[in-house]
């Protein structure tokens, strides 16, 4: 089940405003401040540390099924997108990766599979990462620009079926172009990175 992306931006208030406006919950904020990593998660509130030079490492927002990512970065650029799997699924997509000949690297919480479309994908087999796995709020479709073509084969290849919902069209940047949100907005809204949010 396709579930998250992340994002590196340099508007990380900006982009953790748009999702709460649209109904998202912010779950953690992990940030660097003076030299070490520190956890600054509701009910703290931007007010509270704004004036504090943080550098945000991710901040998460999570609504239904959804689990979208940001951290700080100079630029904005698209890190990658994440599944929710079963064990064994991920047993068999690391296999097929192993076969594309794209790197696998197995975490404690999570897998990470390089692609060569300057993007990662993310394997998740805990239930933890999303609030609900009932609710109807789901990331129905993203579509990517990527810079060369071949994606929606690999993807085929890599997950054994065409039920991944991921689609590409060939650009000049690798990002996400739209994510079709289903019951969450009724006319298209764009967050501060440029993803075109619609429910169809």
């Amino acid at each position: 089940m396709l579930f998250h992306y992340h994002f590196w931006t340099p508007y990380v208030e900006e982009t953790e405003k748009f999702y709460v406006d649209n109904g998202f919950r912010i779950s953690q904020r992990i940030g660097r401040y003076q030299g070490e990593f520190q956890e600054f998660n509701p009910p703290i509130k931007w007010d509270d540390f704004r004036e504090k030079n943080i550098l945000f490492r991710i901040i998460e927002a999570r609504k239904g099924t959804i689990n979208i990512t940001f951290g700080y970065g100079k630029r904005i650029m698209f890190d990658h997108i994440g599944f929710w799997v079963s064990g064994k699924e991920q047993e068999q997509i690391c296999e097929n990766a192993d076969k594309l000949n794209w790197k696998v690297d197995k975490g404690e919480r999570r897998t990470f599979i390089a692609t060569p479309y300057n993007f990662r994908i993310e394997l998740q087999t805990n239930t933890d990462v999303v609030d609900s796995l009932n609710s109807q709020i789901k990331l129905q479709e993203l579509k990517l620009e990527t810079k060369k073509a071949g994606l929606e084969s690999d993807l085929l290849t890599l997950f054994g079926n065409s039920k991944n919902r991921v689609y590409s069209e060939i650009g000049e940047v690798v990002t996400i172009k739209k994510a079709v949100i289903n019951n969450l907005v009724s006319l298209p809204i764009v967050d501060p990175n440029g993803v075109r949010i619609t429910n169809k």
